[in-house]
């Protein structure tokens, strides 16, 4: 007696997955132990630090169990392009430029990264770009958070997916 393969019920895309980004907005004390360390797996080791993210399945997982800490959503190419060239760095703790970006990848300006980066060709891994900091370490924001830093984005705060609002959280705290 044959038995049948059950069809899994989940749906499998291969589309690229989204870029987020994700900047860490409070702070530790009383925190989770296993929601710090899931922090620290982000690289987000402080407050204001961002980095960006794909929406992949494990890292959305990541993502949702330290919403209550951090804010994200998917990121443009303006705004994107704009937070390299700011907040950008090479090791050594210098900033990045367009010279960097010519030696250390296969692409020549700003523009052309922040889309290879968006389209999915590349991604921050070491064999991908070598010697640019995956952190951003970002000023905190001009006139201040969206509501509170203490409730969710439908409630009137700031933590959690914050859909494109990203963006302009971004622009107040380059």
């Amino acid at each position: 007696m044959a038995m049948a393969k059950k069809k899994s019920k989940t749906k499998q895309t291969e589309s690229t997955p989204k870029l987020f980004f994700v900047v860490r907005v409070r702070g530790a004390p009383g925190m989770r132990r296993k929601i710090l360390d899931t922090l620290k797996m982000l690289r987000m080791h402080k407050v204001n630090h961002g980095v960006l993210i794909w929406g992949t399945a494990s890292f959305e997982g990541m993502l949702s169990k330290c919403k209550d800490y951090i804010s994200y959503g998917e990121i443009d190419e303006k705004t994107l392009i704009r937070l390299l060239r700011v907040r950008g760095r090479v090791e050594g703790n210098q900033p990045l430029t367009e010279e960097h970006i010519k030696n250390l990848t296969n692409y020549k300006n700003f523009r052309d990264l922040a889309k290879a980066l968006l389209s999915g060709e590349i991604q921050y891994r070491e064999k991908d770009i070598y010697k640019i900091k995956p952190v951003f370490r970002l000023h905190p924001p001009r006139k201040g958070h969206r509501g509170t830093i203490k409730k969710h984005f439908n409630e009137g705060g700031t933590l959690g997916n914050i859909g494109i609002y990203i963006n302009e959280l971004i622009h107040k705290m380059l």
